[in-house]
């Protein structure tokens, strides 16, 4: 009787993972990133990737991670009544990397979500150029500079047309340094089911 009631037991588990192996298990998809620093009010853009496994019907285990590229800013001033406008690079990158769940609402083509992850965010000055090579090193280097925690709680939506789809992120992205420091950030970009 025992090893019947395993045997029922392993069989039910083995349930959800096959209706799961009907529907995708696997999210690959590239975005745009923007972020607005509130410390400093300087808005970041960049690129990322992202990768999501299906954990459960509703749940995927997501990894991420977004290179921000330097930005450029203005700054004016007077000289005896006349302005001028002065355009600088700012040499400040960042390289933000989270790891978490995301909860699927919903089982339609169109469908909200909650994400609830938690990485870090490296603050980094370089007057390299951003190129694919400058992403590298930064990443590479990773363990010799300073790295601040982050928490991101957020949401949005994705819909998905056959195995394509577009999805849309906002949220907080919180990182501790002297204190937690939330940042307004919103991510967009397509995806590829498997």
């Amino acid at each position: 009787m025992k090893r019947i009631a395993l045997l029922f037991l392993f069989s039910s588990w083995l349930v959800p993972r096959a209706s799961a192996q009907e529907s995708e298990h696997v999210h690959l998809g590239v975005f745009g990133d923007y972020i607005r620093l509130h410390p400093t009010d300087t808005n970041m853009a960049g690129v990322g990737v992202r990768l999501g496994v299906m954990a459960y019907h509703t749940v995927k285990l997501e990894g991420e991670m977004t290179y921000d590229f330097s930005q450029a800013f203005t700054e004016g001033f007077r000289n005896n009544g006349t302005g001028a406008i002065l355009t600088t690079r700012s040499d400040l990158r960042l390289l933000h990397g989270e790891f978490g769940p995301k909860f699927a609402i919903g089982h339609s083509a169109f469908r909200p979500f909650i994400v609830l992850k938690g990485g870090f965010m490296n603050f980094r000055v370089s007057r390299a150029p951003a190129t694919l090579r400058t992403f590298f090193t930064s990443t590479s280097q990773l363990r010799n500079s300073d790295l601040n925690a982050v928490f991101y709680p957020g949401g949005g939506v994705e819909g998905h047309f056959g195995p394509l789809g577009l999805r849309l992120d906002l949220g907080d992205e919180i990182y501790f340094n002297h204190g937690a420091n939330n940042n307004l950030r919103v991510t967009f970009g397509p995806y590829m089911r498997f």
